[in-house]
């Protein structure tokens, strides 16, 4: 069983890696996790994983421009229903648009908008270091057993805004609910770092590779 991290020179992926690595080192089902330029890589994947850092355009440029990267994610995550996982940038990349300098397109898996974060009071924008993950009435497996008050690593400055609440399942409150994770038929993402957020982070993966939408 393969995972595939997309490397499109974006993205803190050594801290993907090396959080992957731990968490299949500690099972017994077999799990070879590589990090990867090559679209015939990922298409042969049995889970796919985008990081992400930065600017919304730069990263789709990004990945657009790894060649034949675009349609084999189309053709695995979309119609082949491959489990996927977008984290910061990545998951903002499933939208339709990024209003980030101006708009621009997404992969459009999750209708919405990433907009910027407004604050009015004492917060700061960027969003950064570690805040409460609440959920959103909608249950999913991949974020299953968290416990309780659970804590996830952030660092962003826009949010994602779906255009169908059903997809937000975990939020965070930040002068007001913001969007933590979403899900979609076999695509999740997460705003915040789970490389980052310690035993939670590493639970949330094993949840991923154990998901069998």
């Amino acid at each position: 069983m393969k995972v595939a991290i997309i490397d499109y020179g974006s993205g803190n992926l050594r801290s993907a890696q090396k959080a992957f690595e731990k968490v299949a080192s500690s099972r017994t089902d077999g799990w070879s996790i590589g990090v990867t330029a090559d679209a015939e890589a990922v298409r042969d994947a049995d889970r796919i994983v985008l990081p992400g850092v930065g600017a919304f355009a730069d990263c789709y440029a990004g990945l657009s421009g790894v060649p034949g990267m675009l349609e084999v994610l189309r053709e695995r995550v979309r119609k082949a229903s491959v489990p996927f996982m977008g984290i910061c940038v990545g998951m903002q990349l499933m939208a339709t648009v990024g209003r980030e300098h101006g708009d621009h397109p997404g992969l459009d898996w999750i209708p919405g908008e990433v907009v910027p974060i407004e604050v009015t009071g004492n917060r700061r924008v960027p969003h950064m270091g570690w805040n409460v993950l609440a959920e959103t009435g909608r249950a999913h497996p991949v974020f299953a057993g968290l416990g309780s008050e659970p804590h996830a690593y952030f660092v962003h400055g826009y949010q994602f805004r779906p255009r169908d609440e059903l997809d937000q399942v975990l939020s965070v409150d930040y002068e007001g609910p913001m969007l933590a994770a979403v899900a979609r038929d076999t695509m999740v993402g997460t705003q915040f770092h789970p490389e980052k957020s310690q035993q939670l982070g590493l639970k949330i993966i094993s949840n991923f590779l154990d998901w069998t939408p």
